[in-house]
């Protein structure tokens, strides 16, 4: 995983985030993951094609989602309907297109397919090249 792709994606979710819930957004620590291991319960997948190819996974829990969503509408949400997987859908593709315009600045182009939103209890998403997926 090259770090000049990671960064902007880094850079673009605390701006983003901290630009929607109005506060000041902390990190913990970052770590790799291979895709297969056990998610959070609510998965955004944005295909990346391009110069690099690959998946970009914002992985949450339900209760992180729920929040997220009613903080960004102004109304609370008590179940995941189709209000919060639009506004999730919509949180990864800000930060994706904030993320992108950054690397486009240096001259590198990608492509990326429409956010899908994979919600569930142990869920798992698989990729056979043994990708691995950077954890924010």
């Amino acid at each position: 995983m090259r770090i000049e792709y990671i960064n902007p994606f880094i850079e673009s979710s605390f701006d983003i985030l901290n630009e929607v819930l109005k506060t000041n957004v902390k990190r913990n620590e970052l770590y790799l993951k291979k895709l297969g291991e056990s998610m959070k319960g609510v998965a955004v997948v944005i295909g990346v094609t391009g110069k690099v190819k690959g998946r970009i996974v914002f992985d949450m829990t339900e209760e992180t989602a729920l929040k997220l969503a009613s903080k960004m509408n102004g109304e609370d949400f008590s179940e995941f309907n189709e209000m919060v997987r639009s506004t999730i859908g919509e949180l990864a593709n800000m930060i994706t297109g904030r993320a992108v315009t950054r690397l486009e600045k240096d001259n590198l182009s990608f492509y990326f397919t429409p956010p899908t939103i994979i919600s569930g209890e142990n869920l798992h998403i698989y990729e056979f090249s043994g990708m691995e997926a950077l954890i924010i």
